[in-house]
């Protein structure tokens, strides 16, 4: 999609439709319609926009995603779904390794699934993900994805996952119920234990529910260090009796002030603090994780044809950008950055100042098998 003069227009005029939208002055339906959001033919012009190598007769009537709470837009699955005529099945999971047990195991066949970054190579080593045949997706450019996100989908040379959002993960915190300020992890953790006990989650989720303890205590979020990790262990274990719930859907207990505290990843704070001002998102200034999701196809998928093409859809600027207004996830494409409101590009919860990321990690792939990581995860469990 180029920015020629044409287009230029058609993203003033989507920024304007959005600020309407948000001050209440049109409803979503003339949102979606007016900035073409809410269609299906325009989005796939019939099924020109599709694989050449697939009519939307031959996709099948079903495709089935699997990927994470609160991150997708129903409406961009209604709009495939009229467009082609496959119904969109779309499963959610609470961390990296659930998805991946349920793939591999065959417990869940999926045609497209998001993983994150340090997943990518464990999923490639056992042959879990194909390919990806780059023809069959026509909305992918790679000239307009960011380098330092993309390149963790290609393993020896080769793509296995095309990157769909990037974030941080931080603390949600109702500052109407926390008094004392959240800076750092080792704050969460004590507040967790005095102001906040009680009223906390923390990610049913080994990656960011260790890591997060390990950088409380000064340690790397990736640290695999057996005693590093025996001390991260002993942090968790004196928390687990504060806790409200070990969860990594937490939005409706932030929503319902049952909790007041929360691990939280940048898409849902940015979810929580538009709908109630009062919740803050902080990212940790002594480090954390930063992170990418990428679109994959695993190699078991039972109807590949319908895969393809809801990847293709899903990469569609036009689609993304309503993805993006929806999850709150910064886009890796800027394509799509170029059509965004500035009311989007200005929130520093969505896009945050470099200085605040320069602290943070990518997860490092070891971590998702490391037999010591995931012991003191499930010991902390049943605790």
């Amino acid at each position: 999609m180029s920015m020629n003069g044409s287009d230029r227009s058609a993203a003033d005029r989507f920024r304007d439709e959005f600020l309407r939208w948000k001050r209440g002055s049109v409803t979503r339906r003339h949102f979606l319609g007016v900035t073409g959001l809410g269609f299906a033919a325009a989005m796939l012009g019939g099924t020109s926009r599709l694989s050449g190598r697939a009519s939307a007769g031959d996709l099948g009537r079903r495709v089935s995603l699997a990927t994470w709470p609160n991150y997708h837009d129903p409406a961009s699955f209604e709009a495939f779904t009229a467009a082609t005529g496959v119904e969109v099945e779309v499963k959610a999971y609470g961390s990296n390794e659930d998805m991946y047990a349920a793939i591999r195991s065959g417990a869940y066949a999926c045609d497209l699934c998001v993983a994150t970054n340090y997943a990518i190579p464990n999923y490639v080593a056992r042959g879990l993900l194909e390919e990806i045949d780059i023809g069959r997706v026509r909305n992918f450019n790679p000239s307009s994805v960011d380098g330092r996100f993309a390149a963790a989908g290609t393993v020896a040379g080769r793509t296995y996952a095309l990157p769909k959002n990037w974030g941080a993960t931080g603390m949600a915190v109702n500052t109407g119920r926390v008094g004392n300020p959240v800076a750092r992890w080792k704050d969460f953790f004590e507040l967790a234990q005095t102001e906040a006990s009680g009223r906390t989650v923390v990610h049913d989720y080994q990656l960011t529910t260790v890591g997060t303890a390990l950088v409380a205590l000064g340690y790397p979020f990736s640290s695999v260090d057996p005693q590093e990790l025996a001390k991260a262990e002993e942090l968790l274990i004196r928390v687990k009796p504060h806790l409200y719930a070990i969860d990594s859907d937490y939005q409706a207990a932030m929503r319902s002030e049952d909790a007041w505290l929360s691990m939280c990843w940048s898409n849902d704070g940015a979810q929580l603090h538009r709908d109630l001002p009062e919740i803050e998102y902080v990212i940790g200034a002594d480090g954390g994780e930063l992170w990418c999701d990428f679109y994959a196809i695993p190699t078991s998928a039972p109807h590949k044809a319908a895969g393809y093409a809801l990847l293709d859809f899903l990469l569609d600027p036009a689609v993304a950008v309503r993805e993006h207004i929806a999850n709150g996830a910064p886009t890796t494409d800027s394509r799509v950055l170029a059509l965004l409101p500035e009311e989007v590009t200005s929130n520093r919860i969505i896009y945050p100042e470099a200085a605040a990321l320069k602290p943070l990690e990518f997860g490092a792939a070891v971590t998702m098998f490391d037999p010591g990581r995931n012991d003191v995860m499930e010991r902390f469990r049943s605790a």
